[in-house]
């Protein structure tokens, strides 16, 4: 049978739960224990003391079923795991054959006493059920998991109910994001929100999603990073702050790029990008503790080692090792692509600007190579039009980024804090934006306002939480690591989403003999 078939099937079935003068789709069940608590809490449990524990009662989504003639054995799951009901014709009366009818998917609320199998297996035996919703699609694969890439992203809550290693990432990444506030808020940080949308879109080199508030007849912009918000309140007196925020940047979608993604920022004032180096060094090890609970992690294969200190290497100093010649920020970025990097720098843009041709040398020579975690330190002040200048350098920036397993993870700065040259450095971009840079920084007069009224000498920090998630829960994809991944429409009709099958009425059956697998295309 078919996916059709079956949903003809399950309708048939919702129409006789209906003409019984059942309800489908219930309502609110008792619930006194969950799944998974229980099998965890009761391990070592002997009889006597199941017997003590009384009656329970527990809801979820039937995974299988299985009949043995006026017995029935069957799987519920809820989020916290999984257990065994079984079901007797002599307890339930009329009620079994209705249990029988049950399909995979469908979610049932159960109240039973508890005991063990011949087996062992922690088991509830059915006393009394009723029906809480009924599933009208089969699940995927007869719970054989949930395989295809594209399913899981685009159906994530199939990926969810088929596949507990999916579950576990986002379990991850929930703890991770506790962890993250912890951290901060012991530190004395506040944490804050600022505006998602914004009528000057700034803090990042990036094109912006553009949107119309149609009371104020406005073009706003969905912001690509808080950072001019987060230091107008370092302005304003709170000098320690940090947002778990949402970004937004109009780019393409990849392995390690997803068009919104999550970032924490934050903000600490009377410190420079050094002092961020140690407190980046602590949050990261403190997360690692805490979750997978080691310095020592694997990812994709490779051992990563998070004990610090960190290994710390200049930016140009980078890329000299990579081509084996010398480069200082004085060197011509163009005659190395063309000299030394000659076919190894592909994505680059020979009519770009000087920083531009760096970062496409940096990104494609020394990005490759940075396995274990490493701040790269120095980067050119073309490339960090918010950041101060080296004091030893002006063609520098005092800034870092980090990188574990070829993953940016951190990008921090020294902030700029003197507005004559923050709006000397707006005006340039204005000139790149102007010579065709659409990711160039546009002009804020309101920020450098906010920094005339005095700003003291600041770091600020961006941590990528989706990257952060895919080191610690080793997935190869940011897709991997974000709940409902951005993705090119469905084609099957209109709206994205394949129809229902036409649904004559019929008897109510239940799904017998092995579904039919769709032909690849």
């Amino acid at each position: 049978m078919d996916d059709n078939d079956l949903i003809r099937r399950r309708h048939a079935k919702l129409a006789n739960l209906r003409a019984r003068g059942l309800d489908p789709f219930g309502s609110r069940y008792p619930v006194t224990h969950w799944a998974g608590r229980l099998a965890g809490q009761l391990a070592g449990a002997t009889e006597e003391e199941l017997r003590g524990v009384g009656p329970v009662s527990v809801a979820g989504r039937v995974l299988t079923l299985r009949h043995h003639g006026k017995t029935c054995f069957a799987t519920l799951k809820d989020y916290t795991g999984t257990i065994q009901l079984y079901a007797r014709a002599d307890q339930l009366g009329d009620e079994y054959g209705l249990f029988t009818e049950l399909d995979a998917g469908d979610f049932l609320g159960v109240t039973g006493e508890l005991f063990r199998t011949r087996t062992g297996e922690l088991t509830i035996g059915v006393k009394s059920w009723s029906f809480l919703t009924k599933a009208l699609r089969p699940l995927p694969e007869k719970w054989h998991g949930l395989k295809d890439v594209e399913t899981r992203y685009r159906q994530r809550y199939l990926d969810l109910v088929v596949n507990p290693a999916a579950r576990q990432v986002f379990q991850v990444r929930s703890s991770l994001v506790g962890a993250m506030r912890e951290f901060l808020d012991a530190r004395g940080f506040l944490e804050v929100e600022t505006p998602m949308m914004q009528p000057i879109p700034g803090g990042a080199a990036a094109r912006p999603f553009v949107t119309h508030h149609n009371a104020l007849d406005l073009d706003l912009y969905l912001r690509v990073a808080p950072e001019l918000y987060l230091k107008r309140l370092v302005v304003g007196g709170l000098d320690r702050v940090y947002e778990i925020n949402r970004n937004f940047r109009n780019e393409g979608i990849s392995t390690q790029h997803n068009p919104e993604f999550t970032m924490l920022e934050f903000y600490q004032a009377y410190a420079d990008y050094g002092d961020l180096m140690e407190l980046t060094e602590a949050l990261v090890c403190h997360l690692a503790q805490t979750i997978p609970g080691s310095l020592t992690l694997t990812y994709q294969g490779e051992s990563i080692d998070l004990t610090p200190p960190w290994r710390r290497v200049k930016f140009h100093e980078a890329i000299s090792r990579e081509l084996g010649v010398p480069v200082a920020p004085e060197t011509d970025p163009w005659e190395l692509i063309l000299g030394p990097a000659r076919g190894r720098v592909t994505q680059v843009d020979p009519a770009g600007t000087k920083a531009k041709h760096w970062k496409a040398l940096f990104e494609a020579l020394v990005e490759p190579t940075l396995v274990q975690p490493t701040f790269v330190v120095e980067f050119p002040i073309g490339l960090s039009p918010l950041s101060k200048r080296n004091k030893d350098n002006a063609g520098l920036a005092d800034r870092f980024e980090l990188f574990v397993a070829r993953l940016e993870i951190a990008n921090a700065y020294t902030e700029l804090n003197d507005p004559e040259e923050q709006l000397a450095r707006f005006k340039q971009q204005a000139i790149e934006r102007e010579r065709g840079d659409d990711e160039a920084e546009r002009l804020d007069r309101d920020f450098v306002r906010a920094l005339e009224f005095g700003m003291p000498p600041t770091a600020g920090e961006g941590i990528g939480v989706d990257r952060l998630v895919m080191l610690f829960a080793d997935q190869p994809s940011v897709r991997d690591v974000i709940l409902f991944p951005h993705l090119r429409p469905e084609s099957t009709s209109e709206g994205g989403v394949a129809p229902l099958p036409n649904l004559p009425p019929g008897d109510c059956a239940g799904e017998a003999g092995a579904r039919k697998r769709p032909e690849k295309t």
